[in-house]
């Protein structure tokens, strides 16, 4: 799926979390304090900083499910390889 198709399909699902819970764009846009016109780029998928996305998301109450899903630790192969992230980085040669 190319980049495009999926913010527009993320901003879907964000117009889709507001519509179910019955909030205004204007509401929503208030709450998250950006204006209407950057909220409906969101939703559209067609513009907007991941700030504001995950402002938005937070607003709906949907960060948690949003932060779970990006979380390697919650994959067979993040646990897996859990041991990694503790690894040091190599000190750097001037």
């Amino acid at each position: 799926m190319d980049e495009m198709m999926e913010m527009e399909r993320l901003g879907v699902h964000l117009r889709d979390w507001r519509i179910i819970l019955g909030l205004s764009q204007e509401l929503v846009a208030e709450r998250a304090n950006i204006s209407r016109s950057t909220l409906i780029k969101l939703e559209q998928g067609t513009g907007g900083k991941l700030e504001n996305f995950l402002t938005v998301a937070k607003v709906l109450g949907v960060n948690d499910r949003i932060d779970a899903a990006v979380d390697p630790l919650n994959t067979d192969l993040g646990r897996a390889r859990a041991y990694m992230l503790s690894r040091q980085r190599a000190p750097r040669r001037n």
